[in-house]
């Protein structure tokens, strides 16, 4: 459980408060942070079949939480029903559910930071600062479950932006979108974690410096530029089906 705790982490890692739909502190909260980590550390791959009761040998906890965990997952587009058989891990976001995230993001996103940059709490920045410095601690690890554990990161982050921004609606909107967890799924690419970096240190700093302006631009610019790493991704599927078609 090592792997999965360091993962979890990540998830509840946001100074302030609780993630947008937990209760906190329950057994099924748990179950679902260690799932979450083996997606997002690609242990499990899409296509894969996800049955209660082995996942309860598996962890070591009885099936009602790993079914009340499941339950959630399966709101969340995580994971789909199959009748009889369980659960299944759903196929990556297609091109198309990507660019319609990113551009929800666009319009949210910066209006977050701008807000945060007017009313974060001198405790929010720090939590801001930690945050980004075991994302550093991350940065250069190998690995999938290093990946997975920066991408979580990655997503408290962004969370913690909006919860200093005071806007509950946006926050749980984000939330809800899961991009971090369906973009990390995509590719384990080391370059996404280097690059992010700097890009995350530009948004504190604007916030910390009480600059709305310039915070909803540091979180614009590293949208667009996330958008536009991941979406080498697309362009290399693509690029690789067509080449098996001409063969």
């Amino acid at each position: 459980m090592d792997d999965e705790a360091m993962t979890a982490r990540g998830r509840r890692a946001v100074a302030g408060g609780t993630p947008p739909g937990r209760s906190g502190g329950r057994l099924a909260d748990e179950v679902y942070d260690t799932l979450l980590g083996q997606l997002m550390s690609l242990r499990i791959e899409a296509g894969s079949r996800v049955t209660i009761d082995v996942l309860a040998r598996e962890l070591g906890v009885s099936q009602t939480p790993i079914r009340d965990a499941l339950n959630r997952m399966e709101a969340e587009g995580l994971v789909v029903r199959v009748p009889h058989a369980g659960y299944r891990i759903p196929p990556h976001i297609t091109r198309q559910r990507f660019e319609d995230m990113l551009e929800v993001r666009l319009l949210l996103e910066p209006a977050a930071a701008r807000r945060s940059a007017e009313r974060a709490t001198s405790d929010q920045v720090a939590g801001l600062r930690r945050m980004l410095e075991e994302m550093a601690e991350l940065e250069g690890g190998n690995g999938p479950t290093a990946y997975g554990a920066f991408g979580l990161r990655d997503a408290a982050f962004h969370d913690l932006v909006a919860l200093s921004a005071e806007n509950q609606v946006i926050r749980e909107a984000l939330a809800r979108l899961h991009s971090h967890v369906h973009l990390f799924r995509l590719h384990h690419d080391t370059q996404v974690t280097h690059l992010a970096m700097a890009e995350h240190e530009d948004v504190v700093a604007a916030i910390a410096a009480r600059d709305p302006d310039a915070a909803a631009y540091a979180m614009r610019r590293h949208i667009l530029r996330s958008g536009e790493r991941f979406r080498r991704l697309f362009d290399g599927v693509r690029d690789a089906d067509g080449m098996a078609a001409d063969a």
